[in-house]
C-alpha cells in the first residue's frame, strides 16, 4: 500500500502538465531531419492528431514512469547507495566549485558531474542533495528516448536514399516506438532512479549519433559540422571512457565506408545483410579497405574529427598512465574474450519479444530452422557455412576453457544479479561452461536472424514478373551493392542471401508468376554488411577487455543493435511509416507491444525487488555487518 501512495503521490497536476508538455514537445521534435529545422518543428501549426497524439502519449507516459520511479527510490533509500556513495559527494564538491577535488575510487571522467552542475544552475536548486542529482536523469531517460526515435528515423531516411525510393520525412511508428521502448529498457530504465553514469552515456551516445547521420546525408560536411563531432565525441568520452569505440571505430568508421560508397559504389562490395554470408563479409571489409587504400585523401577529409578524438584520447591515457582514473588496480585491463558469449544470452533476454516468430518457427520445424539459422539450408551454402560454425563452435569452447575470468567483485557482492547468474551456470565447474556454449551459439543465431529480418531480395520493379532462380540473376530496386556502411539502405548482394536460399532448392528453369510488388518501406530494410561488421567490431572492443561481467557494459552494444533491427509484419514482413506526407502505409510491426509489455514486467519485477526485499549482512556467527544497512539487489 506505501507503494502505491507514494505512486499516487508523484501523479500530481503539475508533474501530469509537465510531462504531457515535454511529450508533445518530443512528438513535433521525432522529425527533425537538420539542425534547421528545430524551432519549425516545435512552432509549426500543421498537426497530426491520430501520428502526434500517439506519439506524445508514449513520451508522457515514459516521463510519468520515470519520476514515480525516482520518488520510490527517494522514499524507499533517501540516502546514496552503492557506488553513489562516491558519485554524488563527488558532484557535491563540483557544485561547491571545487572542480580539483577527485576521489580514487571513481573510475569515470567527470562529464556526468560537470551536467549536474550545469542543470543545477539552469534550474536554480538551492543545493545538489542527492534527490535533486538523481532527478537529473528523469529529462535525461525522455530526451534518450527521442534520440533514439530520431536516430531510428535518420536510418531510415537514410536507407531509402541508398535505395532510390521515397525518403520517409514523416517519423515511422516504427521509429518512435522504438525510442520508447530503448528509453523503457530495464538496464537503462532502473539507474535512471539512481545517480549513475549509464542514462547520460547513452544519451550523450546518441546525439553523437544523430549527427553522425545527419553528416550522411550532406554531402561534403562543413567545418562546422567537423567541429560539432569532435566536441560531441569528447563529450561522450567525459562522460565513459569506452565509448570512444563507439564515436571514432563505429561512427567513423561509418563514415568512412559512406564517402567511399558515395563516390565509388562499383568498388565496394557491400550487401544488405539478408542477402550476404561469411564470403561476403569477407569481400566487404577487403574492398573497403582496397577503395581506402585508393582514395585516402577522400577518407581523410570525412574522418578526421574521429581521428582527433582519437588522437585526444590517446594523448589522456599517455597523461593518465592508464584508461582508468582513479581506482586502477581493480580495474586491469584483461583479455576477456568470453563476454564476446555472454552478451548473447543477455540481448536474447531483453529482446525477447522480437524472437517469439523466431521461437515459434523453431517449436514447429526444429531441424530446418536451425539449419538455416546456421546457414545449412543448402548444399552450396554448407560448403561455406559448415567450416563456419565449426570454426566458431572450436574458438567458443577454447575461450570458455582458457579465458573464463572470474572478477573478485562479481564472487564478493551478492547485491548484483550477475553473483546468482554466475553461481548457478559458470561457476557449477568446467563441465557445464562447456556446455554453456550451445545455448550462447543459439542466442547469437536468433539475435542475428532479427538483424537481417526480411528478406530483402525478392522485391521486383514494377514490371517484374517473375521469381529469379538459382540460374538466373535477381533484381532489385536498389542499383549497385555500394554504399553507407552507417546506414541501413542498399541493394541487393551477391549469392548467400535467404532468398538464394530457397532458390537452391527449386529446379531449374522453375519461375513462378508474381504479382506486383512495391520496393519495401524504409523501416523494413536491415543494414548492410559493412554496418554490421563496424557494430561487432565496436562492441568486442568495448567489451572484451574487461574483466567484470557486467549488465551496464553490455547498454550501448544493445541500443546500437535494436536501432538497427528492421522492421516486421505479419502481413509479409513489412512495417509502416507514419501518416502524412513521405510517409509509408502497411501493418504495424506487434511485436513493439511486446517488447513494451515486457519491459514493464521486467522493470515491475527488479523494481518491486529492489524496494522490497532488502536484507542485511551477517557474518558466519551471525554478527550484523556494514553497520545494518539495508542491502538491496540490482543489474
Amino acid at each position: 500500500m506505501e507503494v502505491i501512495r507514494t505512486i499516487v503521490g508523484c501523479l500530481t497536476w503539475a508533474e501530469v502538465a509537465q510531462g504531457l508538455a515535454l511529450g508533445v514537445v518530443c512528438s513535433r521534435l521525432l522529425t527533425v531531419s537538420s539542425e534547421r529545422e528545430w524551432a519549425q518543428a516545435v512552432f509549426a501549426p500543421r498537426f497530426q492528431p491520430r501520428r502526434d497524439g500517439l506519439n506524445s502519449l508514449g513520451f508522457w507516459a515514459l516521463y510519468l514512469a520515470a519520476r514515480c520511479w525516482l520518488n520510490l527510490v527517494n522514499t524507499y533509500v533517501p540516502e546514496p547507495y552503492l557506488d553513489e556513495v562516491f558519485h554524488i559527494p563527488q558532484a557535491q564538491k563540483y557544485c561547491e566549485g571545487r572542480f580539483w577535488y577527485w576521489d580514487d575510487k571513481i573510475t569515470t571522467p567527470p562529464g556526468l558531474y560537470l551536467l549536474s552542475v550545469a542543470y543545477h544552475k539552469l534550474r536554480m536548486l538551492p543545493a545538489c542533495t542527492a534527490a535533486s542529482l538523481r532527478s537529473n536523469n528523469v529529462l535525461a531517460t525522455v530526451l534518450t528516448g527521442l534520440l533514439a526515435a530520431q536516430c531510428r528515423h535518420l536510418l531510415e531516411m537514410r536507407s531509402a536514399e541508398r535505395e532510390g525510393s521515397r525518403v520517409p520525412r514523416s517519423v515511422s511508428a516504427y521509429a518512435s516506438r522504438t525510442g520508447v521502448n530503448v528509453a523503457a529498457m530495464p538496464v537503462i530504465f532502473f539507474f535512471s532512479g539512481l545517480y549513475y553514469t549509464d542514462v547520460f552515456s547513452a544519451l550523450v551516445v546518441l546525439v553523437a549519433y544523430r549527427n553522425h547521420l545527419l553528416r550522411l546525408g550532406a554531402g561534403a560536411p562543413s567545418l562546422a559540422s567537423d567541429v560539432r563531432t569532435v566536441l560531441l565525441g569528447i563529450a561522450a568520452l567525459l562522460m565513459r571512457q569506452t565509448n570512444v569505440f563507439w564515436v571514432v571505430v563505429y561512427m567513423g568508421g561509418s563514415e568512412a565506408v559512406y564517402v567511399l560508397g558515395r563516390n565509388g559504389k562499383k568498388d565496394l562490395h557491400d550487401p544488405l545483410l539478408d542477402q550476404s554470408d561469411l564470403a561476403d563479409w569477407v569481400l566487404c571489409a577487403l574492398s573497403v579497405a582496397t577503395a581506402a587504400l585508393r582514395s585516402p585523401g577522400r577518407v581523410l577529409r570525412q574522418v578526421w574529427p574521429h581521428i582527433t578524438i582519437l588522437a585526444l584520447f590517446a594523448g589522456f591515457v599517455a597523461w593518465n598512465g592508464g584508461v582508468v582514473l582513479g581506482d586502477k588496480s581493480n580495474h586491469v585491463a584483461t583479455l576477456h574474450l568470453p563476454q564476446l558469449l555472454y552478451i548473447w544470452p543477455f540481448f536474447a533476454f531483453f529482446s525477447a519479444p522480437l524472437l517469439l516468430r523466431s521461437a515459434a518457427l523453431l517449436l514447429r520445424q526444429p531441424l530446418p530452422y536451425l539449419l538455416r539459422l546456421a546457414g545449412l539450408a543448402s548444399r552450396r551454402r554448407a560448403l561455406v557455412a559448415a567450416p563456419h560454425v565449426l570454426l566458431a563452435a572450436f574458438f567458443s569452447l577454447l575461450a570458455v576453457r582458457y579465458n573464463t575470468i572470474v572478477h573478485p567483485f562479481t564472487l564478493a557482492d551478492n547485491r548484483h544479479y550477475m553473483f546468482y547468474v554466475f553461481r548457478r551456470t559458470i561457476l557449477r565447474g568446467p563441465g557445464v561452461r562447456l556446455l554453456l556454449v550451445a545455448p550462447y551459439t543459439l542466442c547469437r543465431w536468433l539475435v542475428w536472424d532479427q538483424l537481417t529480418g526480411p528478406s530483402t531480395a525478392p522485391h521486383p520493379s514494377a514490371s517484374s514478373t517473375l521469381i529469379p532462380t538459382a540460374n538466373t540473376t535477381t533484381t532489385t530496386t536498389g542499383g549497385s551493392s555500394g554504399g553507407s556502411g552507417g546506414s541501413g539502405g542498399g541493394a541487393a548482394g551477391p549469392a548467400g542471401s535467404k532468398e538464394n536460399e530457397r532458390a537452391d532448392t527449386k529446379p531449374d528453369n522453375e519461375h513462378l508468376p508474381l504479382p506486383r510488388q512495391a520496393a519495401p518501406p524504409a523501416s523494413a530494410l536491415p543494414p548492410r554488411t559493412s554496418t554490421a561488421l563496424l557494430w561487432l567490431l565496436a562492441t568486442s572492443l568495448s567489451l572484451v577487455t574487461a574483466p567484470l561481467v557486467e549488465p551496464r557494459y553490455f547498454i550501448l552494444p544493445w541500443v546500437f543493435y535494436r536501432l538497427l533491427v528492421p522492421a516486421w509484419t505479419p502481413g509479409g514482413g513489412r512495417e509502416e511509416g507514419g501518416e502524412g506526407e513521405g510517409g509509408e502505409r502497411g501493418g504495424t510491426d506487434v511485436r513493439l507491444g511486446w517488447e513494451r509489455a515486457w519491459f514493464f514486467v521486467v522493470n515491475a519485477a527488479t523494481m518491486y525487488v529492489f524496494l522490497r526485499k532488502g536484507f542485511v549482512w551477517r557474518g558466519e556467527d551471525g554478527e550484523v555487518l556494514d553497520g545494518g544497512r539495508v542491502q538491496r539487489f540490482m543489474w
